[in-house]
């Protein structure tokens, strides 16, 4: 009854009352974003979402457009500046997903939008993930975020989609809040991001 009935609007509310909330927040990331970063200020990206459809997830860009003598992208470690990794430390970066939550797309809980290239990779048991819609933030995030393993985040995205409760959603808004302040698990050891799943 909760998933049919109450997680739609409840996602509608708490993202709208964020974005109202924040705005002054994402207004100031966003000059600084297009000061430090240059333009443009929202990274777009292709995302699979509910039932495997693909969507246009938002975030503040975190990286340069640097080229090397081929016009081709230098990784993602170069071009990662240090205000760039503030954003992901303190999770601002994610903050224009609340408009992906009010368009539909997303849900503030439910497992983390992944790359639409990891896709053929998933197992039946993985592919539940997609049985939801994808959210800012979920099980896997406040259980470790970065720092665990693939297959470790995906048992624990299919936990969520079995046994989706409000008293769950909110147990975990309240934890990642609690992650965002306290800045846990964003690395997986020294890396500047999760290793690319294989």
């Amino acid at each position: 009854m909760y998933m049919r009935y109450f997680k739609r609007p409840m996602d509608l509310i708490l993202s709208l009352i964020a974005i109202i909330v924040l705005s002054p927040v994402m207004l100031v990331v966003s000059i600084l974003v297009r000061t430090k970063l240059g333009s443009p200020v929202i990274f777009k990206q292709e995302r699979p979402g509910f039932n495997e459809e693909i969507f246009t997830l938002y975030k503040f860009r975190t990286m340069t457009d640097e080229r090397d003598e081929n016009d081709d992208l230098l990784p993602d470690s170069v071009r990662l500046t240090k205000f760039g990794r503030l954003l992901r430390s303190t999770s601002l970066d994610e903050l224009p997903e609340l408009f992906n939550i009010l368009k539909g797309d997303m849900s503030i809980i439910g497992p983390r939008p992944l790359l639409v290239k990891y896709l053929p990779l998933y197992n039946e048991h993985q592919k539940h993930r997609h049985d939801v819609k994808p959210g800012l933030s979920g099980l896997a995030q406040i259980s470790g975020r970065n720092a665990i393993s693939w297959e470790d985040k995906f048992n624990l995205d299919v936990e969520y989609v079995d046994s989706i409760s409000f008293i769950a959603d909110w147990k975990i808004i309240f934890l990642t809040l609690k992650k965002v302040f306290v800045r846990e698990g964003i690395n997986q050891d020294s890396e500047n991001t999760m290793e690319d799943f294989e």
